[in-house]
């Protein structure tokens, strides 16, 4: 664990701020228990299932109705008895037709049992109608839950293209869906969208190739003449005029070589770190805070922080990076009189959290984003600075991506920024 760093006779410094990581964006992953229920999200699935099921339901009903209607005529046409009745001593056996008991006269005894006849089909088909509508109940059930299980069986390969899109937008470009199956629409939806990869995948590479390849062609010329310009100016004959050009000519000289150095950084971090190792952000940070200490104490920066141990599964030389860049820039763009820069780690939630925060110019809020972007500064958009090549905060976010994480940075109200790196542990 670093030690709190505090220039002598300077009072304790505060704690610097380490919020806990910003929650991850939501994914499409059906399956991620951290989202609401999928019964509650109105994906494909449920509403084919709904489709499935709601006109199973309608044509069930209009099917209840008509066979309903069909009943309720057939019974209504054969109400009418094709025979009369003249003497009869009816007797009871249930308690469905009470007015038909003892001895009546024939015409009352046929209006009774006429009412008796249709209370009876009134009956019945009160039972057809509740055991059909029970039958439609339990058959609507089984339609849903078969439709929900077919919709999820049709709907399988866009699950699958779907991890795979969510594996290609962390940086691995060589994973493929390779469909298999009929050559249906969905077939042809994962051979386009592997022809995609297949294209996106080349042009990559080839930009990255191309930026290595020329980074290293320029360092053997850029290494020459720097070689050139000490030799001269290591010239004890040589003017004041041709001393001072010099310097300058090696000022450039050197801010060009950072530039390739930064370009071949930032083509070699594009791509996702395989060889892990445990790294200590509190170490690396560490390390950072004491290259960029001299430079601080010439710009009249403090530098401060509580750096407790924070490990994390990646690339200590590219991390180590990370956290010089971030320090520098800090350093940099801070202001001239009483400015200082906090760096801090800790472990929060999972998570190794680095937070470097300082003094400085206000920075509006709708231009943070442009900063991550290459060869932009606050309020510049191309070079012409002496704080930098412009590749810091780009590296950063390369790098940090690189190992699943994130990077954010947030304006200060009382001017600067906090930058916050969130690496997975």
């Amino acid at each position: 664990m670093a030690a709190s760093t505090t220039p002598p006779g300077s009072a304790e410094p505060s704690r610097p701020r380490t919020p806990a990581p910003a929650p991850p964006k939501p994914t499409w992953d059906p399956q991620d228990q951290s989202r609401q229920p999928p019964w509650l999200r109105p994906t494909i699935r449920i509403r084919l299932t709904l489709l499935y099921g709601g006109m199973f339901l309608i044509a069930g009903m209009l099917l209840l109705t008509i066979i309903y209607l069909l009943a309720a005529e057939a019974l209504h046409e054969g109400s009418k008895l094709p025979f009369r009745i003249l003497n009869a001593n009816a007797q009871l056996t249930s308690d469905s037709c009470p007015g038909l008991t003892g001895t009546l006269p024939s015409g009352q005894f046929m209006e009774r049992l006429e009412e008796c006849t249709d209370a009876q089909r009134a009956v019945a088909l009160d039972e057809l109608l509740q055991r059909s509508l029970m039958a439609l109940l339990g058959l609507a059930v089984a339609a849903f839950a078969f439709g929900y299980v077919m919709a999820g069986r049709v709907l399988s390969p866009l699950g699958r293209i779907t991890r795979t899109a969510r594996q290609v937008a962390s940086s691995d470009l060589h994973k493929r869906i390779e469909l298999e199956g009929p050559d249906d629409e969905l077939k042809e939806l994962s051979d386009t969208f592997d022809e995609m990869l297949d294209r996106l995948d080349r042009a990559f590479t080839a930009q990255q190739r191309f930026v290595a390849n020329a980074s290293h062609e320029l360092r053997t010329p850029l290494a020459i003449n720097r070689t050139l310009l000490e030799v001269q100016l290591s010239d004890p004959e040589a003017s004041p005029e041709l001393q001072q050009l010099g310097k300058t000519l090696l000022a450039t000289n050197e801010r060009s070589e950072q530039l390739v150095e930064g370009l071949l950084l930032l083509a070699r971090s594009e791509n996702e770190i395989v060889d892990r190792k445990p790294v200590d952000l509190a170490e690396v940070a560490g390390r950072a805070v004491e290259q960029a200490r001299a430079e601080a104490e010439g710009k009249s920066v403090e530098l401060r922080g509580v750096r407790q141990p924070a490990y994390v599964q990646g690339n200590g030389v590219l991390l180590e990076r990370v956290a010089l860049n971030l320090v520098q820039n800090a350093v940099r763009y801070n202001q001239r009189d009483d400015g200082w820069v906090a760096v801090g780690t800790e472990a929060v939630a999972g998570h190794a959290v680095m937070v470097v925060e300082n003094t400085g110019p206000a920075v509006p809020a709708y231009e943070v984003d442009n900063l991550f972007e290459p060869f932009r500064r606050l309020r510049s958009d191309r070079t012409g600075s002496d704080k930098g090549v412009g590749l810091g905060l780009s590296i950063v976010r390369s790098v940090v991506r690189a190992h699943g994480g994130t990077v954010t940075a947030e304006p200060r109200e009382e001017g600067g920024l906090v930058l916050r790196v969130v690496l997975p542990v």
